[in-house]
């Protein structure tokens, strides 16, 4: 590892090239599906991955800091984010009933609903605008690339 003294290894043209490119697909990929999920359906990219998780898990609940770690957020962010859903009566929150000290979100009707009605957009808008202009061996190397990225940062 080099120290901030030490020059960078600066990136090669390649190297850049695919950068830049990670950035801005990125970036415009992530802009059209939440778009197009705020336009149709009322909910953003963020709301929409939480009603996700929630609808997978085994009563439908969550404690709120396993739901942070699984939408990459910190707790006080999804504290806010969660807060606005039960506004929209999407979620709740409760007293977990293993402790009662941790704090439980749930998806409730509603939020089942307004994610069944979201996901075949979400779902079309992810193959039009990424899986679709891939080739099978390209999905597969996408998922290798970022699989081994998300577990070299897993613990950062």
């Amino acid at each position: 590892m080099t120290s901030e003294q030490d020059e960078p290894d600066w990136l090669t043209a390649e190297e850049q090239t695919a950068w830049r490119n990670y950035m801005d697909g990125n970036a415009r990929l992530m802009d059209v599906l939440n778009r197009n999920l705020q336009e149709r359906h009322g909910l953003s990219l963020a709301e929409y991955r939480i009603l996700v998780l929630l609808s997978e898990a085994p009563d439908g609940s969550l404690r709120m800091s396993e739901l942070a770690d699984g939408v990459l957020s910190s707790r006080s962010r999804l504290t806010h984010q969660i807060r606005r859903m039960e506004e929209q009566k999407l979620v709740v929150r409760g007293s977990c009933p293993d402790d009662g000290r941790g704090v439980l979100a749930s998806v409730t009707d509603e939020g089942r609903r307004r994610l069944a009605e979201a996901a075949p957009t979400h779902v079309r808008d992810v193959r039009c605008n990424l899986i679709g202009l891939l080739s099978k061996s390209q999905v597969k190397a996408l998922a290798q690339i970022f699989g081994r990225i998300d577990e070299a940062l897993a613990d950062h």
